[in-house]
């Protein structure tokens, strides 16, 4: 089940984000690393109403943060569209989870998330090397706009858009 994220669920976000940054970091992609997320990212996110937690057994699946912040860097690309958009950040899924479809009700709650507000119109980055996420993208019919870089990190992000329906 997908429900907003509470304070209580950080400790477990946090433990998929060290399994996350190891597998990372394993085939280099280093998107993800001491610096970002941190905890207080996800304290913010929470507090907001904006981070979203898939919830089995008592035990924290994965994540997605869903809002409307999109970052400057954007600025240089031409999208598909100048309407107004959700935009996905921060999502991962616990390791022993994956493969079971998790990433998948993530990205259709996001959507449907953006319909349920009137908005039909989703962007998203991810790493260049981050093999997982763009296929995710790819499978999700989400169109390439274009690559932007961000000062910290050393390999171009992939940036992506959807019209919805």
């Amino acid at each position: 089940m997908i429900r907003q994220a509470e304070l209580s669920d950080i400790s477990s976000i946090m433990n998929i984000i060290d399994d996350t940054l190891k597998d990372m970091h394993s085939y280099n992609n280093y998107q993800w690393d001491e610096n970002y997320p941190k905890k207080n990212d996800f304290i913010k996110d929470i507090k907001k109403k904006e981070l979203y937690v898939e919830e089995i057994d008592e035990n924290i699946a994965g994540f997605i943060c869903i809002n409307k912040a999109q970052t400057p860097e954007y600025k240089e690309l031409i999208w598909s569209s100048n309407k107004e958009a959700i935009v996905i950040h921060r999502m991962a899924v616990a390791i022993n989870y994956r493969r079971k479809g998790i990433g998948t009700k993530l990205m259709n709650f996001a959507e449907n998330l953006g319909k349920q507000q009137n908005i039909y119109y989703i962007k998203t980055d991810t790493n260049s090397l981050n093999v997982k996420m763009n296929n995710l993208f790819k499978k999700f019919s989400y169109n390439f706009i274009g690559e932007v870089n961000f000062p910290s990190k050393e390999t171009p992000f992939y940036c992506y858009d959807k019209m919805l329906k």
